[in-house]
């Protein structure tokens, strides 16, 4: 079991204090008020862990004396009491040490959902298209929204590849999981033979950049306009709206047509570039510290599978940490907590054991 030390709390509990007395006396200046109260909310919850510790400590200490001391009926029951805190202090012990694991700063951020039909042709973007509406039930159960930025649409229906932005509270840290390899297998309505078929899409979450976190220069862009044009090569409309840019030095292309104006294609195309080029950035720092963690829930790697859904056995199997649920129409129909709640149990857990190696 970790143990925080007692200094850690009483400084914990400190600074809660320490904030809370700043933001009483009125006196702060505006830039400074929102800077302190923005960590009292953040410090906060991990006080009232810390505090709860604290508390269960002493009181563990308190019956380990009774059960040293008195009758024999008082020790039997402080015994009892000592039993029931152990249970309490341990659990109150991992909360805080959870509240203490360093954050991933994206976590509360909006995320850049993108879906790519792999293989299986016509199959797969059928399947891409299921996908796609499993995380808008998701989301529309969470009260998040989803806007589509781009699409492209598959003859046979589902997309070859869609990307869509979804904004809400905590989008990141829910989905974060999500990133790899998806596999089908079921048998396709064109399949007359009844074989199963495997399939396969793409998924990958990035947390939304905001225009303090990238800076481009304008100079490192290669703008390319050009006709918008649909499946066979028919025109969705007939001016030049249409936007390819290229970030010349990292080689990022991105592209956008949905829209008719052509000023609104080249906001949510720099939208998509500047949320993958901060991708890139933590990608970066992340293999620079200490040969970037990989957890027992996998990498985020997007050519990594990472989960199967199974028609004919009407099953979904995460690989990552061997779950297997027999719910796939209700999971299709974006009841996703059970499963991002066991991966991010499994994270935690990994790094728990960590910090408790360290």
């Amino acid at each position: 079991m970790i143990r925080i030390p007692a200094d850690r709390i009483a400084a914990i509990e400190a600074r809660r204090d320490e904030l809370q007395a700043m933001m009483a006396t009125g006196d702060l200046p505006g830039d400074r008020f929102v800077e302190v109260s923005k960590e009292y909310a953040e410090l906060e919850p991990v006080a009232q862990a810390a505090g709860e510790v604290r508390r269960l400590r002493a009181e563990a200490e308190s019956l380990k004396a009774m059960t040293r001391d008195g009758d024999a009926e008082l020790r039997a029951l402080a015994s009892e009491e000592l039993h029931a805190n152990d249970s309490q202090l341990g659990e109150a012990e991992r909360r805080l040490a959870l509240a203490l694991l360093p954050r991933d700063a994206a976590d509360e951020r909006p995320a850049m959902l993108e879906i790519r039909a792999g293989t299986g042709g016509d199959e797969a973007a059928l399947f891409a298209g299921d996908l796609l509406r499993m995380y808008q039930r998701y989301a529309d159960s969470r009260g998040w929204k989803v806007e589509l930025i781009s699409a492209s649409p598959s003859e046979a229906g589902g997309f070859k590849e869609v990307i869509a932005s979804v904004e809400g509270r905590g989008v990141f840290a829910r989905l974060k999981f999500e990133s790899g390899v998806h596999r089908v297998q079921r048998v396709p309505a064109t399949e007359s033979g009844g074989r199963i078929h495997t399939s396969a899409a793409t998924v990958a979450v990035l947390p939304e950049a905001e225009d303090v976190d990238v800076q481009i220069e304008e100079k490192d862009l290669r703008i390319d306009i050009y006709r918008s044009s649909g499946a066979g090569g028919q025109h969705v409309n007939t001016t030049d709206s249409a936007i390819r840019i290229t970030h010349l030095p990292t080689g990022i292309v991105v592209t956008q047509q949905d829209q008719r104006s052509q000023h609104k294609n080249r906001e949510k195309a720099m939208k998509v570039l500047r949320t993958r080029l901060y991708e890139t950035e933590r990608e970066r720092k992340a293999n620079e510290r200490a040969g970037a963690r990989k957890s027992m829930v996998g990498s985020g790697d997007r050519s990594e599978r990472i989960r199967t859904y199974n028609f004919p056995q009407g099953r979904v199997t995460d690989h990552r940490i061997n779950l297997t649920l027999h719910r796939l129409p209700e999971i299709l129909e974006g009841e996703l907590d059970e499963l991002i709640g066991a991966l991010t149990a499994e994270d935690e857990a990994e790094r728990l054991a960590q910090l408790d190696a360290a």
